[in-house]
Parts: structure tokens; sequence; C-alpha cells
């Protein structure tokens, strides 16, 4: 999948994803709306039922106007024209909201005029049909005749816990949200791992060419009869095949080996050695001799329980890299240091650097630092991935720091081990 391809995938998928959500935000407050003004006009018709029946007990005259007045979204106070007994009021309210399947909980309160305050009540949950709590005064209205004041203090939850078919189809968008978010990434990790996948045959392949070519030459020189005349030349090429089919052995075992470690537990043998050791071990190598080295190992004690063949090759790898990856003499400063019962080691070099965005990926394995076309650093990107792996198989940890064209420096933690 090209790139152009992926983006309009991209773009087409987040604008179905915000036009689903867009339209279910929109339908649903439309469906808590409609709710809403439903519940409403069922109390103000329970209500105003209710203000009826207390004028007809009370003897009252009917009020010309709707007792009725909605005072806010879940307050309402109704006028009666006369004293209204709190017994009678909760009896009627409860009936008449069973009439209306009106089963949000309420609190009710009945305006005195004599102390000018709202008093008595409770709050009722129709659910339980008894009194939760003791009631809380209501506001008062500015209005100096008699009425009582009825609160729905949860009528929002009440109202949503009714739109079930709205919960559902919610859930259901979440779902597919959910779903085109992961095939997305899906798509994404899978066109990362293509890309992967181009970079190590490619890899693979400059790096199989050379040997590849060179065993080619010397074997068509081996063919011609005459060559058995001259000894020395015969086994100077004869050399050269055992040496490239070496090189072809160790390339193709290091794949197979980072195979292994990826999917099985590293086993290492594991012994009390001396980082100090390893340390001039790998400097005293024939790579080490091409590059000017700084040693600072000044951590006491050393000793760490590690494989040493695996340790060593962890130090000749950061080594390695950091005489490949340098377009000048190579400068490399190891140094050592021991706080909090670990042992810290530090590879520093003059080297190219690497830019912020490459050292996120720079252990995963196969990856190489983009270089466009240019093949004249010979790997195939395994060599940090194993090193990561080791450390993190010996509890330690390894950090990198780095700035293009300044240098990168490998930090690495491991648990001191005593003697």
């Amino acid at each position: 999948m090209s790139r152009l391809t992926l983006r309009i995938v991209i773009i087409l998928a987040g604008l179905s994803i915000a036009g689903i959500t867009a339209t279910q935000i929109y339908w649903v407050r439309k469906a808590f709306d409609l709710k809403e003004n439903q519940f409403n006009r069922d109390v103000t018709v329970a209500l105003t039922n209710v203000a009826t029946k207390i004028l007809e007990i009370t003897k009252t005259p009917t009020a010309a106007n709707n007792p009725v007045t909605q005072l806010t979204t879940n307050y309402f106070v109704v006028l009666v024209n006369g004293p209204i007994d709190n017994n009678l009021l909760e009896f009627l309210l409860i009936t008449e909201f069973e009439k209306r399947n009106i089963k949000a909980d309420f609190e009710y309160g009945i305006y005195d005029c004599m102390e000018q305050c709202m008093e008595g009540g409770k709050q009722i949950s129709p659910k339980h049909t008894a009194s939760l709590v003791n009631f809380s005064e209501l506001p008062a209205w500015n209005n100096d005749g008699y009425y009582f004041g009825v609160q729905f203090p949860m009528v929002e939850a009440t109202l949503i816990s009714q739109m079930g078919i709205w919960g559902f189809s919610s859930i259901v968008m979440l779902i597919v949200i959910f779903f085109f978010v992961y095939t997305l990434f899906v798509i994404l990790k899978q066109r990362r791992l293509s890309e992967i996948q181009k970079d190590f045959i490619n890899n693979m392949t400059h790096e199989f060419k050379t040997p590849l070519s060179t065993i080619a030459i010397s074997t068509s020189v081996l063919k011609d009869p005459g060559i058995i005349h001259t000894p020395e030349r015969l086994l100077n090429y004869a050399t050269i095949i055992d040496n490239e089919n070496q090189r072809l052995k160790q390339q193709v075992e290091r794949v197979l080996q980072m195979a292994r470690l990826e999917n099985e537990e590293v086993g290492l043998k594991r012994e009390i050695c001396d980082l100090h050791d390893i340390i001039w071990e790998a400097s005293e190598s024939n790579l080490a001799s091409k590059a000017t080295l700084e040693l600072v190992l000044e951590a006491s004690p050393s000793t760490v329980l590690a494989d040493k063949l695996h340790l060593t090759n962890v130090i000749f790898n950061l080594l390695d890299n950091a005489i490949k990856y340098n377009k000048q003499q190579p400068l490399i400063r190891i140094s050592t240091s021991h706080a909090h019962g670990n042992i810290f080691l530090k590879i520093e070099d003059n080297g190219i650097g690497i830019k912020q965005d490459d050292q996120k990926k720079i252990f995963h394995r196969f990856y190489r630092v983009p270089t466009g076309n240019l093949h004249d650093v010979k790997g195939f990107g395994l060599g940090l991935s194993y090193v990561k792996l080791i450390v993190e198989a010996h509890k330690g940890k390894i950090t990198l720091t780095s700035e293009p064209n300044k240098g990168s420096c490998f930090s690495i933690v491991l648990p001191v081990q005593k003697k």
C-alpha cells in the first residue's frame, strides 16, 4: 500500500468516525430532549390533577390560569389558594405519579405564608415507596399565596436510564470506533513490518552479494587446469573461498541466533566476572585498534554476575557501531562508575549521531537508520537489538543519548555482584 493510499484511508476513516460520532451525539441529544419534554408534560398534568383534587377537597375555587409553573428543569410549583395538609399532598403526589408512570425520585415542600418559607415534606422514591432522607428546604417562590413545590433531584439520571435503545446504540458505536482504530493500527503495523522486511532483504542482499561474488570469481579461477602448476596461487584462492564461506556462515548464524533469542528465553551461563576485564579484552581486539580509546574505569567493585561471552559481544557491538558510523578518526571514551548497588557503563563516541525520531526505534529488530540508497555500512540491523536483549536478560537497562553530528552515548546499568 502506497503512502498516498494509506493517507487517504486514514483521512476517510477519521472523517467516518467523526461523522458517526456527531450523528450519534445529535440523535441522542434529540432523544433526550424528547424524553425530557414528555417528562415535563407528564409531571405538569399530574401536578394539575393533584391541585384540582386538593381544591375539590378543600372546596376552594379553582384558579383561572394553569396552577403549575416550572421554575427550573427539575423544579415545579403549584398554586392551591389555601392551606395544604402534608399527608394528603404526599398521598396525592404518589398516586398521580404512579398513574403517569413517573418513576423519578422527588422531594416536595409546602409554602408557609405565616413564616414565609418552605417547610414540611420529604424526599420520596417511587421505586421504594418510602421516604429516603429528611426534607431539605426547597427554594421559595416569589409569591405570597398558598402553593407547594416539587423537585426531582435525579431527573437527568432517571431519563438517561430509560433510554435503553440509545444506550445500546452508543455502545455499538463505541465498538465500531474501536474496530476502526484497531484496524488502522493493524494497517500501520503491517506497513511497518513490510518496510522492515524490505529493508532486511535489501541489507541481506548487499551483505551476501560481495562474498558470493568473491567465491564465484575464485571458483572460476580454480577451474583453470593450469592453476595446478602454481600451488601458491591455488592455496591463495582456496583461502579466499574459505574466508568468504566463514563470513557467510557468521552472517547466517547471526540471523538465526536473533530468531532464537527472540522466540525463546535467553539461556545465559552466568558466572562472577570483572566488567573491567571484559572491557580491556574488547579494547585490545583488532576492532578497537581502528579507533582512539580513552578508558576511565572507576567502578569499585566492578564484578557482575553475567554471561561473559554475551556481555563481551555487547561491548564489541557498541564499539563496532562507534567505529562504523563515524566520518572522522573515531574517538571512543569508555567509563564506569558505581552507585546504589549498580555499576554504570558509558560508551561515548564522536560519530555521526542519531536523530531524535530514530532513537525511539534504534533498538528494534532489523531497524537501521535510513541512509537513502547508500549502503556503505554493512549489517542487518540486529546489533543493537541483540545488545538490548542481552542487557535486559542481565536485569540491566540501556539508554541512548545522541545528537546528529555530535556523537552518541550508550549508558548501561547492571547490578553489582559482590565476590
